[in-house]
């Protein structure tokens, strides 16, 4: 491993760990067993090592998301998608709050449009299904998208306690329900 890919993984530990308000550069170097200079050389500033941070963040989430088996029907893929974003944000959820706030700062990251990508096509299958139970593939893709960061949100916010399954259960029901028009049954003649 090289010097600034060990940065970079302490650094996901440390945001993992305390989360982007308490993150902190000199422990950064102490956990990599680096000087500041070595940091400031490879990464420019906090701010650098913090936005390549956050680029890591979203090429593994993105990894996690296409390693993921995905069903060939559009709606359980929908479904499988969204368990996995949300279950990204409960396995990390101070990393997650990090990707996150970077995103609304409007940083332009290529894997989190890639990941947005990635629903915008599972939506259009299901569109092609002529399924779709929404005014249009870009208002259930925006549908998808808020709930599943709500849901995520919930991870995040939650101190002392998980969030209750049943409450993260019933938000993607709800999306999937409104996304998605129920199958027809097929008439035996």
């Amino acid at each position: 491993m090289t010097t600034r890919e060990k940065l970079l993984a302490v650094a996901l530990q440390a945001l993992e760990k305390e989360g982007e308000a308490q993150f902190s550069t000199r422990a950064v170097c102490a956990l990599a067993g680096v000087s500041a200079p070595t940091l400031y050389h490879h990464f420019g500033s906090a701010d650098g090592l913090l936005s390549a941070a956050m680029t890591e963040a979203f090429r593994q989430f993105l990894e996690r998301k296409k390693a993921a088996v995905i069903s060939p029907d559009p709606e359980t893929a929908l479904r499988q998608g969204w368990d996995d974003y949300v279950g990204f944000a409960a396995d990390r959820p101070r990393l997650y709050a990090a990707m996150i706030a970077r995103v609304m700062l409007g940083v332009r990251i290529p894997a989190a449009e890639e990941a947005r990508q990635l629903l915008n096509h599972q939506i259009a299958a299901i569109a092609a299904e002529g399924r779709l139970g929404m005014s249009s593939s870009d208002a259930a893709a925006d549908l998808a998208w808020a709930i599943a960061h709500a849901a995520a949100l919930l991870h995040v916010t939650a101190v002392d306690r998980k969030p209750e399954p049943e409450v993260i259960a019933a938000l993607r029901d709800y999306a999937l329900q409104t996304i998605c028009k129920p199958r027809q049954k097929k008439l035996l003649t």
